[in-house]
C-alpha cells in the first residue's frame, strides 16, 4: 500500500555529515554520532512471534530498491512469501526424506526465489492472518506442519501419494489465507505475478556474499547453515573485502540486507547498540588502551555493559570469524536491513539498522547502531544489488 510521506521513515542520501546526539542519560548518551550515510526506507514493522525476520529484512531491502529507483512507496505482503516458503520447505522436506530442515527461519534468497515462482502481493490484499487473532504467531501451524510431514515420509501406504501437496497447502492456507487470483490496487487489477512484474525489479541483479575461510575465496560455495534450505551458493570474500562491499554500497545509494547472530552479550536492541567489547588490552582497536586499563575492573566491566558511551572493541581477522563460526558462537539467527552509516567522536563506524521488531521496542524507533567490529564478527552474510560491489571485487568474482 502507498503509504503518505510523513509516515515514511524516509530520509534522503545526505553528501555532508550531520551530528547525531543521543539523550543524556540515557542509553548511547555518551555517543557523538555524525552521519555520514542515510538512506531512504520504509516503516519499521513487528514480526511479533514469528520467526520469519528474513522475510521481513529482504522485503524492506527491496522496498528501499523501489524507493532508489524512484518508484513510490510500497507495502509488501511479507505472509504472502511466507506462504510460499513453506510450502517449498514442505516438499523438500519429503524429497530429502526429512533430513533437512523444515522451521520458520530462511534466508535472503527465499524471499527472491517466491517472488519469482508465485510473485507478490501488497500488505494490503495479504495479512496472513486467518486465526482468529491480530497477532503473527506460527508455533501451532508449524508443529502441525512438521506432523503432516512426518507422516507423509513414513510412507504408510508404501506409495507416497500424488495429493498429499493439496492437502499440505490447504493446511497452510487455512491459517494464512488462500493465493489471491486477482486483486485491484491503486484501480489497477491485478495477479501476484504481473503485480511482481509492474515494480520493475531484475531480480537476477541481487546476489550473497559471505566469509569464511573454510571455502575457497571468490568462488561461490554453499554456506552450510540450517536456514539455508535451498542449498543456495554465496559469492565467497574475506572480510575485509565484505566490509568494502558493505561500505561501498552504502556510500552510493545501495542498501544492505544483512544476515547474522545476535545472541552476543554486546547486542542490545533496548538500547539501540550492537558492539564487540573486550576488556582484553591485546584485543582492543580504537581505544585508549593506557586509560582503560587503569580503570578498575568494576568501573570497567560496568561501563562496558551500560551501552552509554563508546568502549573499546575486538579485531577481528579472518582466523577469529572461522573459530567462532567453527564453535557456533557466530551463527545465522536474524536478519535485518542497513539503511545508513555513521561515526561516533572515535572514528568508529557504525552501520544504522532497521530491525522488525516495532518501532516502540526501544527509545529509537526501532533502529539500532551496529559497529563495525561487531560487524565484522557477528555477519555471516548479506546481499546487495551486484552493481554496489566495487568494480575490482567484482571482476574477482566473475560478475
Amino acid at each position: 500500500m502507498i503509504k503518505h510521506s510523513f509516515l515514511c521513515m524516509v530520509i534522503l542520501l545526505v553528501s555532508i555529515s550531520t551530528a547525531v546526539f543521543a539523550q543524556k542519560g540515557g542509553p548511547r548518551s555518551g555517543y557523538n554520532f555524525t552521519t555520514v550515510v542515510d538512506l531512504k526506507t520504509t516503516p519499521v514493522k513487528n514480526q511479533q512471534s514469528v520467526g520469519t525476520c528474513w522475510d521481513y529484512a529482504t522485503l524492506s531491502f527491496l522496498e528501499s530498491e523501489l524507493l532508489r529507483k524512484g518508484k513510490p512507496v510500497y507495502d509488501l505482503a511479507e505472509l504472502y512469501v511466507a506462504k510460499n516458503a513453506y510450502f517449498e520447505k514442505g516438499l523438500r522436506y519429503v524429497q530429502f526424506h526429512g533430513k533437512t530442515n523444515f522451521s520458520e527461519g530462511g534466508q535472503a534468497h527465499d524471499v527472491i526465489d517466491m517472488i519469482k515462482k508465485y510473485g507478490i502481493v501488497p500488505e494490503e490484499v495479504y495479512t496472513g492472518l486467518q486465526y482468529g487473532r491480530d497477532f503473527h504467531i506460527h508455533a501451532e501451524m508449524v508443529a502441525a506442519l512438521q506432523g503432516i510431514l512426518d507422516a507423509v515420509n513414513k510412507n504408510p501406504n508404501r506409495q507416497i501419494t500424488p495429493v498429499w501437496t493439496k492437502g499440505f497447502m490447504r493446511y497452510i492456507e487455512a491459517y494464512l489465507g488462500d493465493t489471491p487470483e486477482t486483486f485491484t490496487y491503486e484501480g489497477k487489477e491485478y495477479t501476484p505475478q504481473s503485480f511482481a512484474a509492474s515494480l520493475d525489479l531484475n531480480l537476477n541483479d541481487y546476489v550473497e556474499l559471505t566469509s569464511f575461510q573454510m571455502y575457497p575465496f571468490y568462488e561461490e560455495v554453499e554456506l552450510t547453515i540450517p536456514d539455508n534450505w535451498m542449498h543456495a551458493r554465496y559469492y565467497n570474500l574475506p572480510i575485509d573485502e565484505l566490509m568494502e562491499v558493505m561500505n561501498n554500497a552504502l556510500k552510493n545509494g545501495y542498501s544492505v540486507c544483512w544476515d547474522g547472530d545476535v545472541s552476543h552479550n554486546g547486542f542490545s536492541h533496548p538500547n539501540g547498540l550492537a558492539i564487540l567489547p573486550t576488556n582484553n588490552p591485546e584485543e582492543m582497536i580504537n581505544a585508549e588502551i593506557d586509560k582503560w586499563t587503569t580503570l578498575s575492573a568494576k568501573d570497567r566491566e560496568r561501563k562496558m555493559q551500560s551501552f552509554e558511551s563508546p568502549v573499546p572493541e575486538m579485531k577481528v581477522d579472518d582466523n577469529k570469524r572461522q573459530f567462532t563460526f567453527n564453535n557456533r558462537q557466530t551463527t545465522d539467527d536474524h536478519l535485518m536491513h542497513i539503511t545508513g552509516m555513521l561515526k561516533d567522536q572515535n572514528g568508529t563506524i557504525y552501520y544504522k539498522t532497521k530491525n522488525s521488531w516495532g518501532e516502540d521496542r526501544n527509545p529509537f524507533g526501532g533502529y539500532l547502531y551496529m559497529s563495525e567490529p561487531f560487524c565484522r564478527l557477528q555477519t555471516v552474510a548479506i546481499m546487495v544489488h551486484k552493481d554496489a560491489i566495487p568494480k575490482a571485487i567484482r571482476k574477482k568474482l566473475g560478475l
